[in-house]
């Protein structure tokens, strides 16, 4: 709470958190954020807001209805990435939320990387947990999510949509890669969840407003130059669990404060981002 008495000091800045405990203890840990937020009167951000763990699915319903309430009275907001699977490092504290788990690196055992944790054990001939402590120290993907959480959390007015993206390890999540094509492409064309322009909302201007970025997020004069041009009927993602570093498809141009980064699908050597310090 001190700390982020800090943070409400100054204009367009927010606590962000990624809450203490998303699996049983989610609902307890959304009310902490929210309580530490309003205590230090700043806004608020729910990090890549989920509710894992079989034991938890539905809990969604609670933790956004708390966003809710909170929010006639505090600044609240909250991203999600469109994917049913989380990642971090593997441990024996999480393999009981996931019936299936994805090994995605290992230093001592490389060979195992993109192996399920099941079938590793099965080879060894030892448990999971077994398996789990001879692969350390490694990383993880954990099948632990319920789509309709998934979906609710994706249609709720005040949640961004972000990548949440690990870069720089073997077999990353395909969330690194196929994020965003994969709300347009599934969750817009295919599904019907979100109009377009609530998708692109959610992943521009939202975003831009949430966070404070001043000129960005918006197509409007005088503002950075900062598009996409996508073809709404082809856009997907192609980056799967198996092969995660794959571009997404239908995506043409991009352009980062006016000048082209990727044309025709290919990059451009022109670095035009900038370090945004206010």
């Amino acid at each position: 709470i001190k700390l982020a008495k800090v943070v409400a000091r100054y204009p367009n800045k927010v606590y962000t958190t990624h809450v203490r405990d998303e699996g049983d203890e989610v609902i307890a840990a959304v009310g902490e954020a929210l309580h530490t937020a309003d205590e230090a009167k700043a806004a608020l951000v729910l990090s890549h807001h989920k509710c894992a763990g079989k034991h938890n699915f539905g809990k969604s319903k609670q933790t956004l209805a708390l966003v809710d309430k909170a929010s006639q009275q505090q600044k609240v907001a909250l991203d999600v990435y469109p994917y049913t699977a989380s990642s971090t490092s593997l441990s024996q504290r999480f393999l009981d939320s996931a019936d299936d788990i994805m090994v995605t690196w290992s230093d001592t055992h490389p060979a195992m990387n993109g192996l399920m944790l099941d079938d590793i054990a099965k080879q060894w001939d030892m448990s999971r947990e077994q398996a789990c402590e001879h692969l350390q120290p490694a990383g993880a993907i954990y099948f632990d999510m319920h789509e309709d959480d998934l979906q609710r959390i994706l249609c709720h007015p005040a949640a961004m949509i972000g990548s949440d993206g690990l870069p720089g390890t073997p077999n990353p999540h395909p969330r690194l890669w196929g994020t965003f094509a994969r709300v347009l492409g599934h969750y817009v064309r295919e599904q019907k969840l979100l109009s377009l322009p609530q998708a692109v909302h959610k992943m521009t201007g939202l975003s831009a407003s949430q966070f404070g970025l001043h000129k960005r997020g918006f197509i409007r004069l005088g503002y950075a130059a900062d598009l996409v041009l996508f073809d709404a009927d082809e856009i997907a993602d192609m980056a799967a669990f198996s092969h995660p570093e794959v571009a997404s498809k239908g995506i043409h141009h991009v352009w980062v404060n006016g000048q082209l980064a990727l044309h025709n699908g290919q990059p451009c050597p022109a670095r035009a981002g900038l370090l945004l310090t206010d």
